[in-house]
């Protein structure tokens, strides 16, 4: 694979990381015909960023297929190869808006959906995973169709403030992280979360929800195992066939 000659030299390394993620996703059954997007920011002020290209199977996806767009630059939307208007609109401004949010996952991975389709999508600490994301989640309620206006964006950026997880009403989910596999294994996990929450609500009884202190000491804990998602990543991307 040759590396896109206008990148900086460890941008080869982010495209076949990203290039995975797509793969891993489709692999866990959570691609959606051809739609839905990852992003990852390869400037200093997020502006310049890969973006997967427009109606391309997530299990197709190569590094070099990677599409790398200025989100100051709105006349990519007229060139030969746009990218889907929608993707453009929510990470376009995403990274514009947060250069810190350096990698973003948008996906309607089946039980995070399920639940951002509940009246109330509160994820509440009920065991380990659902307190990993205690005080992490932010909420979109307003839920209009696709996302293709510019103002949906800005609204998205808005209401997820300093968050590393947005819950999309009627919609899906979007992690933001440091690095593909940081933001990946938060899509892993929320993603069990959200199948826990949704089979403990489905029973009907009361939910046994964590103390504010208990649940906040759980979230805190799970920071001495971030290096668990390099070495998860690592070994879902090994499993792969060739890049």
């Amino acid at each position: 694979m040759n590396a896109h000659p206008s990148l900086e030299p460890d941008t080869t390394a982010l495209r076949i990381d990203l290039a995975a993620a797509f793969r891993i996703c489709h692999q866990l059954g959570w691609s959606e015909s051809v739609g839905n997007h990852f992003s990852a920011a390869v400037s200093e002020d997020g502006a310049q960023f890969l973006l997967n290209p427009k109606w391309q199977h997530f299990g197709a996806i190569r590094p070099d297929d990677l599409l790398e767009l200025d989100s100051n630059d709105p006349s990519v939307l007229d060139r030969p190869d746009p990218p889907d208007a929608s993707a453009w609109c929510v990470h376009g401004t995403l990274h514009r808006r947060k250069p810190e949010a350096r990698v973003i996952l948008h996906c309607h991975s089946p039980y995070a959906t399920a639940l951002a389709c509940l009246k109330d999508p509160t994820v509440v600490p009920i065991d380990n995973n659902t307190a990993r994301f205690y005080g992490r989640t932010a909420y979109d309620l307003s839920f209009g169709g696709i996302a293709d206006a510019e103002e949906e964006g800005e609204r998205l950026a808005e209401n997820l403030g300093d968050k590393t997880v947005l819950v999309m009403g009627n919609h899906g989910v979007t992690i933001v992280g440091q690095t593909v596999a940081a933001a990946f294994e938060d899509l892993y996990f929320f993603e069990k979360a959200a199948q826990t929450l949704i089979l403990a609500k489905s029973t009907g009884a009361p939910l046994a929800i964590l103390s504010d202190a208990v649940a906040q000491n759980t979230a805190d804990g799970w920071r001495p195992y971030a290096g668990m998602a390099d070495r998860h990543f690592a070994y879902l991307k090994a499993q792969l066939p060739h890049l």
